[in-house]
């Protein structure tokens, strides 16, 4: 065992010493070692109840035959932090959440590994973290929020409180509403009630095979998220006496697997970054064509807030992601997983209990997957857009750019209703450089939906999207505008295009008008020139490849 290296022999006299002082039992010595990284934090909804699933892994871990050590690891909320700077943390905080990880792990030679996880840049660091350490390991992820409740009406927390500003300011809702939603849209712990960031990404950490079935849609606060926890603890020290390595999980054909349920899902935009970011620590290449390529042949059979009206909880009791998996099950390759079963014996078992949550592929919302990749000029390398979250009648938009160099300019205008019908609002220098951290768009997108123009004006930027955005959204625009991408020369009037079918993002200049413009552009200064953020912004590599770290 790894362990061995700091616990057997004379030389290791002193870390045995060390090792007792943390109050183990000689008796214990030869165990396994289990940590348990752990994102409790009193900062994040979707976190606060981790202390208790911290005790069923431990007591999982015990009965395995193991010994538990649990470990911090620092999270984020995107919700607190967005429309502020503290947004430009959040993506940058996936890389500094799998080199903690990795840190912790490789200094005590642990011989596996239980993450307990939930919300939006840290499910996806842990993961990096797993393909890069490849020792045995397991996610658990916290669960989702239950749906809020006012006057018998269902909330989530983007619908009634993100868009309700702009409903408030367009004078559709109360301010006594207003107050009623803030109030009790979120009622309890747990990742926010829709198919966002968080609850896509513990979606396909279960395709992926590296969490039990169940894990990604069992609601927080239960006793069946308790016992997946418990369960968990018990398996790791299965996978750790049975040599059972990430690296014969996360295979090339398990992230397809991933790519095809979020597809189908009509997940969060942000799952692009992340699964190109954790297939890099596997060694495995994905290039965004190999979205649409998946896409293409992927159905849309679920319709999730922030495009449809279903909750992630009517997801749960439909049957969760084992369902989505019987669906899909001609497919997804049958694969090995973390429970010991295969993917398809995972789908053959499920049960759908609600044939309009999961449709079949005969009776799909959409004949394609719910996120597609456009190029055009606009987007040489790439863009990303929810086409799930969009009405079908805006398929093909054109219009005039109203431009902005940042979001809070760009919200500023759109809450001052200076943003009219047929408009393409721009935000540039918000990517992972430039930005920097690359923020969530979440504000503008959902105040453009709140005063009713979500079908009437379209929002680019080379910044991101949360899981809530809906409407004519694009992100990921790369190369973005600080790294000298076409974004950088947009002028307010010049018509941009987006066409959904022939998947384009174009701007109305030819060549010789665009190279006519940089010829005047000038690189922006850094926007942050000390700590963290300054140092990620000269090492981020572009979103068409992940924004990982060089």
């Amino acid at each position: 065992m790894r362990s061995d290296r700091v616990k057997k022999g004379l030389e290791r006299t002193a870390n045995r010493a060390l090792l007792y002082g943390t109050g183990i039992s000689p008796s214990v010595m030869s165990r396994p070692f289990i940590g348990i990284a752990s994102s409790f934090t009193d900062l994040i909804p979707g976190h606060v109840g981790m202390r208790r699933l911290e005790r069923f892994i431990e007591r999982g871990v015990a009965s395995g035959g193991g010994v538990p050590f649990i470990f911090g690891i620092p999270g984020i909320c995107d919700g607190i932090a967005m429309g502020h700077e503290g947004m430009k943390y959040s993506l940058a905080s996936r890389e500094l959440i799998a080199d903690m990880v990795e840190t912790i792990c490789k200094a005590h030679q642990l011989d596996g590994l239980v993450c307990l996880t939930n919300c939006d840049k840290i499910t996806p660091g842990m993961l990096m973290a797993i393909a890069r350490l490849d020792i045995p390991s397991i996610v658990v992820t916290a669960g989702p929020m239950i749906s809020g409740n006012y006057a018998s009406r269902r909330l989530s927390l983007v619908r009634d409180t993100f868009e309700a500003v702009g409903r408030f300011k367009n004078n559709k809702i109360s301010k006594e509403e207003l107050e009623a939603f803030e109030v009790c849209a979120c009622p309890a712990q747990g990742s926010c009630q829709g198919l966002y960031t968080a609850n896509t990404m513990a979606c396909l950490t279960e395709a992926l095979g590296m969490s039990l079935p169940g894990s990604g849609t069992a609601l927080a606060g239960s006793a069946k998220k308790e016992r997946i926890a418990y369960e968990s603890g018990v398996k790791v020290v299965s996978l750790v006496r049975r040599n059972t390595f990430p690296k014969t999980i996360l295979t090339g054909k398990a992230f397809d697997n991933a790519i095809r349920m979020d597809m189908a899902l009509g997940g969060s935009t942000n799952t692009v970054l992340h699964l190109m970011a954790i297939a890099k620590e596997a060694g495995i290449e994905l290039k965004l064509e190999h979205f649409n390529e998946i896409s293409a042949k992927t159905p849309h059979i679920t319709n999730l807030r922030p495009g449809g009206e279903y909750f992630i909880e009517d997801l749960e009791y439909s049957g969760g992601v084992p369902a989505v998996m019987k669906r899909l099950k001609l497919h997804l390759a049958n694969l090995p997983t973390v429970s010991g079963k295969t993917i398809h014996q995972i789908a053959q078992e499920a049960k759908i209990f609600n044939d309009d949550v999961i449709r079949s592929a005969k009776n799909p919302h959409h004949k394609e997957g719910g996120i597609f990749v456009l190029k055009g000029n606009l987007a040489p390398e790439g863009a990303v857009v929810k086409q799930s979250a969009i009405s079908k009648k805006n398929a093909r938009f054109t219009g005039s750019a109203r431009v902005f160099n940042s979001e809070e300019s760009a919200m500023s205008a759109i809450l001052s209703k200076k943003i009219k019908k047929g408009d393409c609002v721009v935000i540039r220098y918000e990517g992972p450089k430039g930005g920097p951290g690359m923020r969530e768009m979440l504000g503008p997108t959902s105040a453009i939906a709140g005063l009713g123009l979500g079908e009437s004006v379209a929002l680019i930027t080379d910044g991101r999207f949360s899981g809530g955005t809906r409407g004519i959204s694009v992100g990921h625009i790369s190369p973005e505008a600080a790294s000298g991408g076409v974004l950088a020369i947009i002028k307010d009037g010049d018509k941009i295009t987006i066409d959904l079918k022939k998947r384009s993002i174009n701007i109305d200049l030819s060549s010789s008008e665009i190279n006519e413009r940089f010829a005047l552009w000038e690189e922006p200064e850094p926007k942050i020139k000390k700590g963290y953020l300054a140092r990620y912004a000269k090492q981020v590599g572009p979103a068409s490849k992940g924004a990982v770290l060089s």
